[in-house]
């Protein structure tokens, strides 16, 4: 049996906030919406998990913190020590204050573009992939919601859905 999805059309986010919590009070799932702007609350609502990313950035830096300390450990004590403005190099700890600044910078470097690529390898998206929008009004103004309708009457949930506030209903199959 072929999968059946209904595309919901809402026109305001409020709305669809409203239908979100009614569809999932009514037992359907929800597949995925397709919204013009981020809305608060539409992640409880749908009942995602909350996202781990914050913990990556996390541990992003601390690779880049601990790159930066090993690198200027390597570089200015080990490797090549110099006498720079009368700074001695006999130890890392006491030229520390010093390196400070590009500890920092390493950190947030690290993090940042670390964070990008897993966004986009999490997200699956990539150079040259094509759009998976299925309308393309839902970059402007008006929200979509696939509800999944396989084990579903559909006149049934096409009803609930008018009733819930849908401007329009299209069955996909």
């Amino acid at each position: 049996m072929a999968s059946k999805v209904l595309h919901a059309i809402y026109r305001d986010d409020d709305l669809l906030l409203q239908a979100v919590k009614q569809i999932r009070e009514a037992r359907y799932h929800i597949g995925e919406i397709y919204c013009p702007f981020p809305v608060h609350g539409l992640d409880k609502a749908m009942g995602l998990a909350p996202t781990r990313l914050a913990i990556t950035s996390f541990m992003y830096g601390l690779v880049g913190l601990c790159v930066a300390v090993a690198m200027m450990n390597f570089i200015m004590i080990e490797d090549w020590p110099q006498d720079i403005g009368g700074k001695p190099s006999f130890s890392f700890i006491q030229n520390m204050p010093a390196f400070v600044p590009i500890m920092f910078e390493l950190t947030v470097f690290f993090a940042a573009h670390l964070m990008v690529i897993t966004f986009y390898m999490r997200s699956r998206l990539w150079p040259f992939k094509k759009a998976e929008n299925p309308d393309v009004r839902t970059t402007d103004d008006v929200f979509l919601m696939e509800v999944d309708a396989a084990n579903h009457n559909i006149d049934d949930l096409t009803d609930f859905l008018y009733k819930t506030g849908a401007s329009e209903i299209k069955l996909i199959e």
